[in-house]
């Protein structure tokens, strides 16, 4: 009988996400909770199985592991792109690649995090949580601000930034913004001003990230740009860890420069022993930006129809059409 494995189930909402009967009458399943300590461990673990169903980003699949997994024949992955996956790679293994198309409430879920995320850092919210659970009330808590009247700067002004902006405005912040290709009209239209970089830098109160991980824009926020940064300013990463450098936002959050509320890193899970675990002036969620209830009723039972349709011979929204010629 054919062998599914379905990666990534972090917070065990996979099996009741979707109806897996029809899957599990024809296929052994196996759900995986726990993320893989690294490649030969994901290959000692995956090697048996014919069909991988994974979630996002979270396990890489570079060409080292499909090359190390014999027996794979389908692959789905959720979304429209995983940046970890080379696409020649799973065609020239005879992979087929299979995504999941959503309707865009992923995108909504990871604005509306940032905002919380921006609110939870102005008003110390966990602290203030941990502090009256331990017996404590105001006692030691720092003092927050109010956002009206504040400045808040985005980097990246597509789907996501854009709903951002409308948050801040209805926060009645003042908001800017920038990117690389942003133009002043398009900024304009989503109630944004644009200025460059470092002005956006040293003016805002708070600035968000919205912008797909990419060679250029790999490490985007340097050391010298949180230095431009203003004292006590948040910065909120709901996009990817590598857009920052980490070590240098460590160094900030540490010397109390900056506040950062951060649903991303650059190594997820978030190893245990990771400082900004323990770091002072941090806000963190475990990437729960696009993982809600609706983002789930889309990925989950879309992957089974992938997973059927495969087993049927008419595998469908297929990213590597060319490994079914070669079939």
């Amino acid at each position: 009988m054919t062998k599914v494995a379905v990666l990534d189930d972090w917070q065990g909402i996979a099996r009741r996400s979707a109806d897996w009967s029809r899957l599990e009458a024809r296929a052994e399943v196996e759900f995986f909770a726990d993320a893989f300590a690294d490649e030969d461990s994901a290959a000692a673990r995956l090697a048996r199985f014919e069909i991988v169903l994974s979630m996002r980003e979270r396990t890489p699949l570079p060409p080292t592991l499909i090359a190390r997994l014999p027996k794979l024949r389908m692959l789905g992955i959720t979304g429209g792109r995983v940046r970890s996956l080379d696409l020649d790679a799973c065609t020239a293994h005879g992979v087929v690649v299979c995504n999941t198309v959503g309707t865009g409430g992923g995108e909504f879920a990871t604005a509306e995090l940032a905002l919380g995320l921006l609110v939870a850092a102005a008003r110390a919210i966990p602290a203030a949580d941990a502090a009256i659970r331990a017996g404590r009330f105001q006692e030691g808590l720092p003092i927050g601000f109010t956002l009206a009247g504040k400045t808040l700067g985005l980097i990246g002004l597509g789907r996501l930034g854009s709903r951002m902006a409308r948050y801040g405005r209805a926060l009645d912040m003042e908001v800017i913004a920038w990117s690389q290709n942003l133009t002043a009209a398009t900024a304009a239209e989503a109630g944004a001003a644009l200025v460059d970089k470092a002005e956006l830098l040293a003016r805002a109160d708070a600035v968000s990230l919205h912008l797909v991980l990419s060679e250029r824009t790999e490490g985007i926020i340097g050391a010298a740009d949180i230095a431009r940064m203003k004292p006590g300013a948040i910065l909120i990463n709901t996009s990817r860890g590598p857009l920052v450098d980490e070590s240098a936002l460590l160094d900030a959050v540490q010397a109390g420069r900056i506040v950062a509320a951060l649903d991303v890193f650059d190594r997820e899970p978030l190893p245990p022993d990771h400082p900004l675990r323990t770091a002072p002036n941090t806000v963190l969620t475990p990437h729960l930006g696009y993982g809600v209830a609706e983002t789930w009723a889309q990925f989950y039972p879309q992957s089974v129809e992938n997973a059927l349709a495969f087993l049927d011979g008419h595998p469908m929204r297929v990213l590597n059409p060319k490994v079914l010629q070669r079939a």
